[in-house]
């Protein structure tokens, strides 16, 4: 049974929001009901879905099953009911040891973290000419990869970064996609013609908008313009105000469908610690204020934010409430090809975020047991 039967304050729905209470029986929602005298509790938000983090909490997804006990606890009591656990740019027997171990760890995990879902890979199949963050000499061209070499990673694989204009890009963003996994353009040059030619062999999504790709210029637009440009497109938003200057937000939310948004918080092990330093895919990353970066060049790495500081930063960008709650939770769901949870309905998973007027999670739901919110808050734009 759940720790409380009945769930009251502002209900945030898919397309309104409205005063009420969630019946919850057991794991599930069984009930979504009107009720004006809720008018003033809590926010009342599906469980945030992360399908772009690396660490969190002091805890690298590409450690230890340990690691990932604790990094999958961390992130729970930031409202991230579920999350695809993410390796960075590594060699080849690197990123099967992390498969193999996610893949074990899972039936495993902790019923009082976050869930995951699967394994996402943002690399090694990059540009060496926009790597960002990641280890250039762990670079690989899919060319010169053999499918068979990657058979292993398929099980539990749900999304992959890909920078289309390399050799062997388009051959491999096909394979990927009958194969059920979902292909992301990021790091990369491309032109707008070789953009177009991946979202075309299939790929579905855009790794850290703007960040690490070719951008948005008038004479020679690149990833970054056809991704907006695109309705079936979707693009991943890291909306801590680093990564992508707020007076670029509303083009990003101008331009781009409501079910096309993914937010994600591309956070590694120092996010939600006291630490200042620490190493990244084999590179060593600093702490500064809100930011992080490489010691040695000053590029942005990673972040140092949960999902709640992005619906913080949108709720008070004037952003809707139904429309972050979609880029939080259904959509990355709908992504992958998750449907049993990420909207507050009746029959799906009691997965729920309780937040106070400031946006701050004071209490999070999975699978329709309470949990509390984190002690301290995490920064904001």
């Amino acid at each position: 049974m759940s720790d409380d039967a009945v769930v009251v304050g502002r209900l945030v729905l898919e397309d309104r929001v409205v005063p009420g209470r969630v019946v919850v029986e057991s794991t599930w929602i069984a009930a979504v009901e009107a009720d004006p005298s809720a008018a003033g509790g809590p926010w009342i938000m599906p469980g945030f879905v992360d399908v772009h983090v690396h660490g969190w909490g002091g805890h690298d997804a590409m450690h230890s099953a340990s690691s990932l006990d604790g990094m999958a606890r961390a992130l729970l009591r930031r409202g991230v009911t579920s999350f695809l656990p993410t390796a960075v740019t590594a060699p080849p027997e690197e990123l099967r040891g992390f498969a193999e171990r996610v893949r074990a760890w899972i039936p495993a995990a902790p019923d009082d973290g976050s869930a995951p879902l699967g394994f996402n890979l943002e690399g090694p199949f990059i540009s060496p000419q926009r790597v960002g963050a990641q280890n250039p000499a762990f670079v690989r061209a899919a060319a010169e990869t053999p499918f068979a070499e990657l058979e292993p990673l398929l099980d539990s694989l749900r999304i992959t970064t890909i920078a289309p204009e390399t050799p062997g890009a388009i051959e491999l963003i096909r394979w990927l996609t009958e194969n059920g996994v979902v292909a992301s353009l990021g790091h990369s040059v491309a032109t707008a013609d070789e953009a177009e030619a991946g979202y075309n062999a299939g790929a579905r999504t855009t790794t850290h908008l703007f960040n690490a790709m070719s951008g948005v210029h008038q004479h020679t637009p690149g990833l970054a313009a056809v991704a907006l440009a695109r309705d079936d497109a979707c693009v991943e938003l890291i909306a801590d105000g680093h990564h992508v200057d707020r007076v670029l937000w509303p083009l990003v939310l101008r331009t781009k469908p409501a079910d096309r948004l993914i937010l994600v918080s591309d956070g590694i092990a120092l996010a939600g610690t006291s630490q200042l330093r620490g190493m990244l895919g084999g590179l060593e990353v600093e702490v500064r204020g809100d930011r992080c970066t490489l010691v040695s060049n000053g590029a942005l790495a990673g972040s140092v934010i949960a999902l709640d500081t992005s619906v913080r930063n949108l709720a008070r960008f004037g952003l809707d409430l139904p429309r972050i709650a979609a880029a939080a939770s259904v959509n990355p769901l709908a992504l992958i090809g998750m449907h049993d949870r990420g909207r507050i309905v009746p029959g799906l998973r009691a997965d729920l975020v309780e937040l106070d007027d400031a946006f701050q999670v004071r209490r999070v739901m999975r699978a329709g047991r309470w949990f509390e919110g984190p002690r301290t808050t995490s920064p904001d734009a």
